[in-house]
């Protein structure tokens, strides 16, 4: 494959993109697999996806963990409110937190001051309270609220191609 410094997502890019935003084939090589539907080998496909990351284009490539059947039960959105001039520092500290999935920052509403978000998981709803807590001895921001899940109506990744 010839060096591309192209930003631009070309049709192969585009097949490439649609087989791994889904459920990777149960087989020995899954790559392969799916290489060999959009007729290329599976040599191609690996360089398509580095290239890809290589470029800014795939951001992140990994698993989608069904939390419930792994025993997390209980899971949390924690909401914080963290000082603007600390928000970039306190999101990546988060962010580190094996138990968070999501960490996300968004503007505070009139009535709603919290601007940092981290989903926690934990195997029931005490465990996610000391996670929160934990979390917040380490950063020292100690005004956040736990918004627990009540029902889950979807789960699925967001699919481009």
């Amino acid at each position: 494959m010839a060096k591309r410094t192209s930003s631009v997502i070309d049709k192969l890019d585009k097949e490439v993109i649609s087989r791994i935003q889904g459920d990777l084939p149960l087989v020995p090589r899954p790559y392969a697999a799916m290489a060999e539907k959009i007729g290329i080998t599976e040599g191609e496909f690996i360089k398509r996806i580095k290239d890809l990351r290589r470029r800014g284009a795939l951001r992140r490539f990994g698993a989608t963990l069904r939390h419930q059947e792994a025993g997390f039960s209980s899971n949390a959105m924690v909401a914080w409110v963290v000082p603007d001039d600390r928000v970039e520092g306190i999101g990546k500290i988060l962010a580190r937190f094996k138990e968070v999935t999501h960490c996300y920052q968004r503007r505070p509403q009139k009535d709603w001051r919290y601007n940092v978000y981290s989903m926690i998981h934990g195997s029931n709803h005490e465990q996610c309270y000391e996670i929160a807590e934990r979390m917040s001895r380490f950063t020292g921001i100690d005004e956040y609220v736990l918004l627990f899940s009540k029902r889950e109506f979807k789960k699925t990744s967001m699919e481009y191609f």
